[in-house]
């Protein structure tokens, strides 16, 4: 093949590539009998290639994206976020599922969820997509709290504003009891995608099931999605709740021993989260305890 012939049989290639994404795509072009053969050829070992990837990713996998591309629509629709706002993370095995930045629910597919390993190379991801911005405080709170499976992160309505007016909620309600503790707090403010801001939230998750990000929105965890946005919608209700009764003048608080009364009749209260798997559970604490001694030895350096 001459110069002319190896430039357009590349500029051909990188116009397959730019055009031809997907494997069913790939699968159409790689029949197209008016292309040439060598391209052709090129298309049936990228739709091999693409096939492979999908056929390595395992089902229990690819129905956790699905299931995360489903929670996020279902939030919107439920008025519990807006927009591409909010962000969902799943632990899956030793890597991280999260949701790629500023892709519209309704367009995400499940191979578009980014993939970030819980150990190695901090910030390294797997996908087509990058991330959501947020990505630093889901990882830092799955890597750090071996019994989060799923973190939920959105801007609903009455949890932000108060978040703005930098209002930790009391236990005006006895489900505050599912959160941990008497309160939920509120972090302070730091800008989205920062270190900063993930220091901020694991602060306030210390001990709890969910927090406010100041002048942001808030966050829940929980054994598992389901479970994460389980306690995410009651969050926005208590938050709801809480700013009424404010409204009112005033808010009666619940002390400490009724909040330890209700805590005791969870165990079987509301949607119960399955329990992790000891071996998984093991090398989730062995991971959290191993970085902890890291972080101090490079204190005292």
């Amino acid at each position: 093949m001459g110069e002319a012939g190896l430039d357009t049989g590349v500029a051909g290639l990188s116009a397959v590539r730019a055009q031809v994404p997907s494997a069913n795509e790939l699968r159409a072009a790689a029949d197209c009998v008016e292309l040439p053969r060598h391209l052709r050829l090129w298309c049936h070992s990228a739709r091999r290639a693409e096939d492979e990837r999908h056929f390595d990713m395992t089902r229990e996998e690819q129905q956790l994206r699905e299931a995360i591309i489903a929670k996020c629509r279902w939030m919107n629709a439920s008025g519990l976020n807006q927009g591409t706002s909010g962000n969902i993370s799943v632990r899956y095995e030793d890597r991280m599922l999260i949701t790629p930045s500023a892709t519209p629910y309704e367009a995400m597919k499940p191979e578009m969820i980014a993939s970030m390993p819980l150990e190695g190379e901090y910030g390294s991801w797997d996908g087509p997509l990058p991330p959501s911005t947020e990505w630093r405080f889901h990882l830092d709170i799955v890597r750090g709290r071996p019994d989060v499976g799923s973190v939920v992160h959105t801007h609903s309505t009455y949890a932000t504003v108060l978040a703005i007016a930098r209002k930790p909620i009391p236990a005006c309600h006895y489900m505050m009891a599912a959160f941990g503790g008497n309160d939920v707090r509120c972090a302070g403010y730091a800008l989205y995608g920062t270190a900063e801001l993930s220091e901020l939230a694991l602060a306030a998750l210390e001990g709890r099931n969910g927090c406010l990000l100041a002048n942001h929105g808030m966050i829940a965890v929980g054994a598992n999605l389901d479970k994460a946005m389980w306690l995410a919608v009651e969050l926005e209700t208590i938050a709801r709740q809480y700013y009424l009764s404010l409204a009112l003048g005033s808010a009666h608080i619940l002390n400490d021993r009724e909040i330890a009364e209700a805590a005791k009749g969870f165990s079987t209260y509301g949607l119960q989260a399955s329990r992790p798997k000891p071996a998984k559970m093991r090398a989730a604490a062995k991971a959290v305890a191993g970085r902890q001694i890291e972080k101090k030895r490079s204190k005292t350096r």
